[in-house]
């Protein structure tokens, strides 16, 4: 079998893979595109770090790729989707970066109380000016941590080391955990006025752009730091600027940006009080090392027969099962985005209950799309079918299964229970006569809709001219209609409208259809 190493992977990696006489592993680095797309028609796996873009056509190209193998986190540089329809695995390195990210977040936290880059720079100009450079202490400050994950969990254990008070906002984190490891768990608000330090360590998602902007500097205290080794784009940098002229922030500690590179007349390189770094998050020799030997050992594993870990499309089940799973394992995983898109709270508890055929089924890969669907939408590229169940447990999320052989309104149905600390949430699905998936059901509401694209979730009063009023609505700002279902408990009482749209709809349109007559609530879905 052939590997094409596509980038730079350290050798502790490659001679993993070469140690395999079965195995053939060409290192052909800085390909261009069309390069690439000749080169993979022989190849059978792909191993790439960030730089090598695995685009649609280059995988329609690879006639012989069996897996694609992603030397780190983040999975934006692999067309996932074609990579999936193609049957192609996909694999990455959740946990090779934790260590080094945690660590440089802690540096560059010192860094910005002790003014080190600063007097360092001025030091080396003939300057010494020991007052200007006055720091503060890092001892019984608050730290504000903004995704409790992996990393964020590494940098709150490091924090407390220093004698600081650690508050977390993190919507997927069990208080009972967060306090095991010394961490008070508050909403984003309160925690954006409390803190003292505020290190944000989630995903990039349409939901985490710009979660920092100037709503949220607006409520911070005066002379706050803020540090981001996450994703550029979490912390909205025009309003980062402003807070910092302003006085509202002291200081700011980045080592990822919008646009990467830095472009050279960005203003926060005119900002003595900002410490910038390029992107070194992941740059230490250990972490290097660790993504590339974990990355080996997966994609020799896989290509040997030895079981898949770290997949990121497909669960563990033998090729003739997941094809008649197929369908369903796609409607499970759905129904968890949807689920956590729809549910509000930290989650507690998760309920699946198999009713029909499919609970005489092994319904392990199904449980584990489900978990992977649910934990999505704010873990990303961190959560895969492998490591799904582990990451719901270490978040204190309990989940349950239920089989019930019996048919009762369709042949096969899955329900999914969500248990938050803010209510209790349900929806069911099932596959149409074409094994397409559909939601049939949402709390007590019978529907049916194609959870896909965008979907506009609006719960009313049953009343006439609703549908037209959010219609009109709708086509005055140019939003096609893709489909649209109703549920109602009784004529004239609480109902649902739920809308498949073909384009994003913004907040100023949400808040339209908020105003209109008869709505009680607006929210938006995507899948």
């Amino acid at each position: 079998m052939k590997i094409l190493v596509s980038d730079p992977l350290s050798e502790e990696g490659l001679k993993i893979l070469k140690e395999v006489n079965d195995f053939q592993v060409d290192v052909k680095t800085g390909l261009k595109p069309e390069e690439l797309k000749e080169a993979i028609k022989d190849y059978d796996a792909l191993l790439v770090r960030s730089s090598t873009k695995v685009t649609k056509d280059i995988i329609a190209a690879a006639n012989r790729l069996k897996i694609i193998g992603r030397a780190g986190v983040g999975l934006d540089n692999v067309d996932l989707e074609a990579a999936t329809q193609k049957g192609i695995i996909v694999m990455n390195t959740p946990a090779g970066n934790t260590i080094s990210t945690a660590e440089h977040t802690m540096s560059l936290i010192l860094s910005l109380s002790r003014n080190i880059p600063q007097a360092d720079a001025s030091l080396k100009q003939g300057e010494w000016q020991r007052t200007k450079f006055m720091g503060v202490e890092l001892y019984n400050k608050v730290l504000g941590i903004v995704g409790l994950g992996k990393i964020g969990s590494e940098v709150a254990r490091r924090a407390l080391a220093f004698g600081m008070k650690v508050l977390a906002y993190d919507p997927f984190l069990s208080r009972e955990i967060a306090e095991g490891l010394g961490v008070e768990v508050v909403e984003l608000d309160d925690l954006l006025k409390r803190s003292d330090f505020i290190s944000v360590h989630t995903p990039l998602t349409d939901e985490t752009r710009h979660m920092i902007s100037d709503k949220q500097f607006a409520l911070m205290k005066k002379g706050v730091k803020i540090i981001n080794c996450a994703r550029g784009g979490i912390i909205d940098e025009g309003a980062l600027i402003k807070a910092i002229k302003e006085g509202r922030v002291s200081g700011a500690a980045l080592d990822v940006f919008e646009k990467e590179p830095l472009p050279p007349d960005s203003e926060l390189l005119k900002l003595n009080n900002v410490v910038l770094t390029p992107h070194l998050g992941a740059s230490t020799e250990e972490a290097q090392v660790n993504v590339a030997v974990e990355i080996a050992e997966v994609v020799r594993d896989a290509l040997l027969g030895k079981g898949i870990r770290n997949a990121a499309n497909y669960p563990s089940v033998d090729p003739e099962s997941y094809k008649m799973l197929k369908p369903y394992i796609e409607l499970s995983e759905k129904m968890g985005g949807f689920g956590c898109q729809l549910s509000e709270g930290r989650i507690q508890e998760v309920k699946i209950t198999y009713t029909g055929e499919i609970s005489q089924q092994d319904v392990s890969p199904l449980v584990l799309a489900l978990v992977k669907g649910l934990l999505t939408p704010i873990l990303q590229d961190t959560v895969n079918f492998i490591n799904a169940l582990r990451l719901a447990k270490e978040r204190g999320i309990r989940i349950e299964e239920v089989r019930l052989s019996k048919e009762e309104e369709f042949v096969n149905l899955i329900s999914l229970e969500i248990k938050t600390d803010k209510g209790i949430y349900s929806l069911s699905g099932t596959l149409s006569s074409n094994k397409q998936p559909r939601i049939v059901k949402i709390n007590d509401y019978y529907v049916e809709i194609a959870p896909q694209g965008v979907m506009l979730i609006v719960h009313n009063w049953d009343r006439p001219g609703i549908i037209g009023n959010i219609g009109t609505l709708l086509g005055r700002h140019n939003i096609n209609i893709a489909a649209m279902t109703f549920g109602r408990e009784k004529p004239g009482g609480r109902a649902i409208t739920v809308l498949n749209v073909d384009n994003p709809l913004s907040e100023e349109i949400l808040q339209n259809i908020k105003k209109l007559e008869n709505i009680l609530s607006v929210k938006v879905i995507k899948i």
